[in-house]
């Protein structure tokens, strides 16, 4: 089903979010629930979204009942409707049970992400420019967050520190200058494109004249972002960050730059409204 993450590791995470939540037993169901009862589980959708997650639902379920069997009525990336049908799973109930929260928690705000996110790219629909993520993302989640967003018709900005140069204005304060920390940037960057953020559009010429491969407005208005895409000229793509919301971000995006940054994809997204009704089977 696509999610940025192998096999192992996403079972290793949905494992510890089921160890946390379970603890020793669930102590209701077995209290009330016979051993040996079987299940139906359906999920709904109780908005309009953008589905995302479902491979991490099945797994939450796969994971306590090995042969559970999951029904698919909507695909990952696909936008429902209120009151649509998305899955259905079978199995034994206490299983079930015990995943059921883990399995909607993890739906729900996947599914949340590529929603908040296709909601930014519809705005901004016919002017070219490319919506991306951030690194504000959910500690240990960033790979189903940003596996969202693309479904969402967003761009995932770099993963991790690891795989792309930023240099942002804490980098400048401590190298003490938009040139050096350039410079440095530029020396070390083994290939890798050098963003640079600019926090004033005497920055820009000063981040270009260094070697910077992309610039990042950060926290400008729409009017100066304007300004400083005419300064670039074309000679490097143009992010913009800071400030960005869905009632301003196609002001942004019709000021010419080529990417918008909005941290809210993940920061932000509010949770789907998603609902699992299990019942009796067989």
């Amino acid at each position: 089903m696509g999610v940025n993450l192998g096999r192992d590791e996403l079972e290793r995470l949905v494992r510890a979010s089921l160890d946390e939540d379970i603890g020793r037993c669930d102590l209701t169901s077995e209290a009330v629930v016979p051993q040996d009862a079987r299940a139906r589980g359906v999920f709904v959708a109780k908005q309009e979204l953008v589905l995302a997650g479902s491979e991490v639902a099945l797994t939450a379920f796969r994971l306590m009942d090995p042969e559970v069997e999951w029904e698919s009525a909507v695909n990952d990336g696909a936008m429902t409707s209120a009151g649509q049908l998305i899955a259905v799973v079978r199995g034994r109930a206490r299983p079930m049970l015990a995943a059921e929260r883990v399995a909607l928690n993890f739906l729900q705000r996947v599914t949340a992400v590529a929603t908040l996110t296709r909601r930014f790219v519809a705005a901004i629909a016919g002017t070219g420019v490319r919506v991306r993520d951030t690194r504000k993302t959910t500690p240990l989640l960033r790979a189903l967050e940003k596996y969202a967003v693309e479904l969402g018709g967003g761009l995932p900005h770099r993963s991790g520190l690891d795989s792309g140069v930023l240099v942002k204005e804490n980098h400048v304060r401590l190298a003490g200058s938009v040139l050096i920390a350039t410079r440095r940037a530029c020396a070390a960057a083994e290939g890798h494109l050098v963003e640079v953020e600019v926090e004033h559009l005497d920055q820009i010429e000063e981040a270009l004249g260094a070697g910077a491969g992309m610039i990042l407005l950060d926290n400008f208005e729409p009017e100066e972002v304007r300004r400083a895409v005419r300064l670039v000229a074309g000679r490097v793509p143009v992010e913009v960050s800071g400030g960005v919301r869905l009632d301003n971000v196609r002001a942004y995006a019709e000021a010419g730059p080529n990417f918008i940054a909005v941290g809210a994809l993940t920061h932000s997204a509010p949770g789907a409204d998603i609902s699992l009704e299990i019942e009796p089977e067989g």
